[in-house]
């Protein structure tokens, strides 16, 4: 066992005893232990820095919850390594495929808002074209005319359910087909 495993040890061992002073130091000298560890991983898995205190916190947490689950008589640091490695990839985990680039990177290449096309009423006819009957009826009432689900029930002399069934499935066909286009 290293010098600092044995004293993390014996404070821990006083925490448990109840003295908030030891446990208070020893949560600061995890923490001081686990920042440069915590900062390898975040590097070396290509996410920012800035996630250190969060994932540190995260570990601090564990080991409160669970201290009462730590051997005494074994040491303390593979204990609180162990618990610093899942929490660490519980976090890289959480943020797969998530990038944080600043927005001012983009800002020339990003699309000013009403530039994207719209579909004119003979695209919207062509399409609507292209669905079952009763379908194109329930969609033509509902998403273009805008009359709600109740008033196309009663208009169609369909159930509510069925006219909200028949609205997804033509409107579930209608992005498939538009996703071609």
């Amino acid at each position: 066992m290293s010098q600092r495993g044995a004293g993390w040890a014996d404070l821990m061992r006083a925490a448990n005893g109840g003295d908030a002073d030891a446990y208070r130091r020893v949560l600061r000298e995890i923490a001081a232990a686990l920042r440069p560890l915590v900062r390898r991983g975040l590097v070396r898995a290509g996410r920012p820095a800035a996630d250190i205190e969060d994932v540190v916190q995260e570990v601090l947490l564990a080991v409160h919850l669970k201290r009462h689950t730590w051997d005494s008589a074994r040491p303390i640091e593979p204990w609180v390594y162990t618990i610093a490695r899942y929490k660490l990839v519980d976090a890289l985990r959480r943020r797969a495929g998530k990038f944080d680039l600043p927005i001012e990177d983009f800002s020339e290449t990003l699309a000013a808002e009403g530039e994207s096309p719209a579909l004119s009423g003979q695209d919207v006819a062509r399409h609507l074209a292209q669905l079952p009957p009763g379908q194109r009826a329930v969609v033509h009432a509902v998403a273009v005319e805008g009359v709600s689900i109740a008033d196309a029930a009663v208009r169609l002399t369909m159930t509510e359910g069925a006219v909200r069934v028949a609205l997804h499935r033509g409107l579930a066909t209608l992005a498939r087909a538009l996703g071609q286009d």
